[in-house]
């Protein structure tokens, strides 16, 4: 404000001069008033800084959709698209024969310099030098195209030797991992792309199977040595999954020729990928374990195009013994041995099936592979004693299981011996761990009862092969102290070995009842002997129970799912010995006996779980779990005696339809804690007088066309039932039972007025009206007064205006 006065003062001067010159009278200067200086501010009384609240970090910049659309993949899809264009320009002038092999080779290398060139040129013009994107991306078409033309050059046309190619070939890797270093991540992926695509555009077999696993193999190499040293895990790990994605497609393709080459491609991949992943930053065990992993299942598909021959045994326990020293070497790789462990059992058993000659050759030495490994090593962790444990016993039983005939009965029995031999010495060298519940220690002391036990049933007769196991395991729970988790594991396996040995009868027993659920009116003819069902289900089910009771913590955390097992398996052999009596094998016993037979089993299944309800809850349920099932399946669907001809019994009121429903429904009932058991109950009760009329119109078989006077009955039975259950939901405060009671009413009502009055005339259907609508009316009446008393009452009189209030 103050240089404004100034300024005011400076102007009226000059206009005074002017007006002096001019002969004008001098006005009078006029100068501006001083501005009020303000008033000096009060000193304010001194505050607390607190500390200001930390800044909120900046979000990164998110990638929408119009961005990552509209400006980044046009870029990349373009550069790949460079890539295939000059790979398809190539193939159109082979296949039209315009240019020589050389000449092709010429263009298809000057167009990789070229683009190389375009890489280094964007990198410095100033159009380009602001996005690095445009170099990275020439630059990676140009790495795939020198691999497509070095490809060409050597393995399709033989342009170069074999040693040129691969001195070629470093020369280029070495070129991708300057020119990666270069530009970034971009540059390699788009190589990696090209190098990969370039032999399957031009034909994967134009130049022979083995110049191509070479290509692959060393361009393979050369991308782990490329994310080795720049510490890119994504490479690596995206380069082994293309390697054998390579290897997988060439499995399914090749001739049974070619495939001894592609074998040693995938043993190669795999060793490898496990050495080279540790280097580029691949820290999680299971990833640098998983090269030889998928490389072994890789040799189990190999193996049946090659015979299970010597070169496909060849190859995969070549690949094992790698996998057990690098997990010597580094027990981040123990995974992989422990896989080949497990799936030698799998080429074992696909081997002797297949009739292969090797098999048995190959199979004792992979055990010792296993075993000794295992065993040597077992003191340094619980994955070297797995490794002993799997690749022991699971070949040796695989093979037993899939050919008996391989040995005789006394080279089994040797066989199972020496192998609990070495179990008990591999627990003596975990003799000092007893107390810890030692891996070793269980499972040596495991192996070696189930060696003898697999001896003995070798030795005894068929029918009492399964008590051998059930003689261990007993031995094993009287012996042992009562160490749970030790027990848990030492149980584990001679039960296993026990389910074994019975898979045959209960694999016949499942096939029965699996015809059975498709309803098969005869399963009996296809059951085992009841001596075989006894012998080998349920005597030795009840004999795992008994130990396990007597010995309480005996399976320890897996006593649930072997119990269940179990008692599983001593139902499949009740169920065989309950067929027994009436052994319906012939069409017209199952037409007189087979709906009472299967009421019969099914009841039994029901009373049992009735039984048990409150001693046994979870055996319990399942067996009441399986009577529902069972009446649902059979009796109400697909062997229902309404549509499938069966005998239900001469009396009208005792007949096994009857029984069989009004069983169920009072014992529903009063089965405590079971959810809608009081809806389940009323169902029920109205599909046993339903039956019950049924019976009663058509005799012991009620197939056939619905009568005028069941008609009449049904309806009658639905109005009485949808009264008795109303009445039952009232009086018992049951939300269910009420609306199952008006949902029957309501279905009773339309089947009068729609099929019953349609059939009525005259006064006989005035009559039903009449009747049906005064039911409803009094249904409706008592409903509504029984259950909503408090609708009903008078309303309360409303107090006087002029009457005091009362007090508070």
């Amino acid at each position: 404000m103050a240089v404004l006065g100034v300024a005011l003062l400076r102007l009226s001067r000059r206009v005074a001069l002017l007006e002096a010159k001019l002969g004008l009278a001098p006005a009078p200067v006029v100068l501006p008033e001083p501005l009020p200086r303000p008033a000096p501010a009060a000193r304010p009384e001194p505050r607390i800084e607190w500390p200001a609240p930390p800044r909120p970090k900046r979000p990164r910049p998110s990638i929408d959709l119009e961005t990552l659309v509209g400006a980044r993949l046009p870029v990349w899809i373009g550069g790949l698209a460079l890539v295939v264009a000059g790979i398809f320009l190539v193939r159109l002038s082979i296949e039209a024969g315009w240019l020589t092999p050389a000449v092709r080779t010429l263009f298809a290398a000057g167009f990789a310099l070229l683009l190389l060139a375009g890489a280094e040129g964007a990198r410095r013009l100033p159009a380009t030098r602001g996005d690095p994107r445009v170099g990275q991306v020439l630059a990676g078409a140009g790495i795939a195209s020198a691999y497509a033309t070095l490809y060409l050059a050597a393995a399709l046309y033989h342009l170069v030797s074999p040693l040129t190619g691969f001195v070629v070939m470093l020369g280029v890797t070495a070129l991708g991992l300057f020119l990666a270093l270069r530009h970034g991540p971009p540059t390699a992926v788009m190589a990696l792309i090209g190098g990969f695509a370039a032999p399957l555009v031009a034909g994967y077999d134009a130049a022979g199977i083995g110049p191509l696993l070479v290509y692959l193999g060393l361009f393979v190499a050369g991308l782990l040595g490329l994310a080795s040293v720049r510490g890119w895990a994504w490479l690596a790990v995206t380069t082994l999954v293309t390697g054998f994605g390579w290897s997988a497609l060439l499995i399914a393709l090749l001739p049974t020729s070619d495939l001894a080459a592609l074998g040693l491609f995938v043993v190669a991949l795999g060793i490898g990928g496990a050495l080279a992943a540790p280097r580029t930053g691949v820290t999680h065990r299971l990833l640098r374990a998983a090269p030889v992993v998928v490389a072994l299942v890789q040799l189990l598909a190999l193996a049946p195009a090659l015979d299970f021959s010597a070169l496909a045994w060849g190859f995969y326990l070549v690949l094992a013994a790698a996998a057990l020293f690098l997990g010597h070497r580094d027990g981040a790789l123990l995974p992989a041995g422990l896989a080949a462990a497990i799936l030698v059992t799998l080429l074992v058993a696909a081997g002797l099936a297949a009739g292969s000659t090797t098999t048995p050759v190959a199979l004792p030495v992979a055990i010792l592979l296993f075993a000794l490994s295992g065993g040597a090593l077992s003191r340094r962790s619980a994955q070297w004693v797995m490794i002993a444990l799997v690749g022991g016993i699971g070949p040796l039983l695989a093979a037993q299981l899939v050919d008996p005939g391989l040995l005789p009965p006394i080279g089994w029995a040797a066989a199972w011996g020496l192998l609990g031999a070495a179990g008990a010495l591999l627990g003596q060298q975990h003799r000092d761990r007893r107390d810890a519940g030692d891996l070793g220690l269980v499972g040596g002391i495991t192996t070696a009862a189930l060696g003898l036990a697999l001896a003995l049933a070798n030795l005894v007769p068929p029918a009492f092969a399964a008590l051998a196991p059930l003689a261990a395991l007993a031995l094993l729970a009287a012996a042992l102290p009562q160490d749970r988790g030790a027990l848990a594991r030492l149980a584990a396996l001679p039960a296993l070995a026990l389910l074994a040995l019975i898979a045959p009868t209960l694999t016949a027993i499942g096939h029965t009842i699996a015809l059975a659920i498709l309803y098969e009116a005869l399963p009996y003819t296809t059951l085992p002997h009841a001596s075989d069902a006894l012998a080998h289900a349920l005597l030795p089910a009840l004999a795992l129970l008994g130990l396990a009771r007597w010995r309480r913590g005996l399976f320890g955390p897996v006593a649930a799912p072997i119990l269940a097992a179990a008692t599983a398996i001593a139902i499949l052999g009740g169920y065989v010995l309950l067929k027994q009596p009436l052994a319906i094998a012939t069409l017209p016993r199952f037409v007189g006996l087979g709906f009472v037979e299967r009421a019969a089993i099914t009841d039994l299944a029901l009373v049992a779980g009735w039984l048990l309800w409150n001693r046994i809850p979870t055996l319990a349920r399942a067996l009441v779990a399986l009577a529902l099932a069972r009446l649902v399946w059979f009796d109400l669907i697909g062997l229902n005696p309404a549509w499938i001809e069966q005998a239900v019994g001469p009396l009208p009121l005792f007949n096994a339809a009857t029984l069989h429903l009004g069983l169920f429904a009072l014992i529903l009932w009063r089965l405590p804690g079971l959810p809608q058991r009081h809806l389940a109950a009323a169902a029920l009760t109205l599909l046993a007088v339903l039956a019950t009329i049924r019976q009663t119109t058509h005799g012991t078989r009620i197939t056939g066309p619905v009568t005028s006077g069941e008609n009449w009955g049904y309806s009658a039975a639905m109005l009485a039932l949808a009264i008795l259950w109303l009445w039952q939901g009232v009086t018992r405060d049951r939300r269910e039972l009420r609306r199952f009671g008006l949902t029957l009413l309501t279905l009773t009502t339309l089947k009068v007025f729609l099929i019953d009055a349609a059939a009525l005339g005259g006064i006989w259907r005035i009559v039903s009206f009449l009747g049906l609508g005064l039911a409803l009316i009094a249904i409706g009446w008592g409903y509504r007064r029984f259950l909503t008393p408090a609708d009903n009452a008078p309303p309360a009189d409303p107090a006087p205006a002029s009457a005091p209030a009362a007090p508070i």
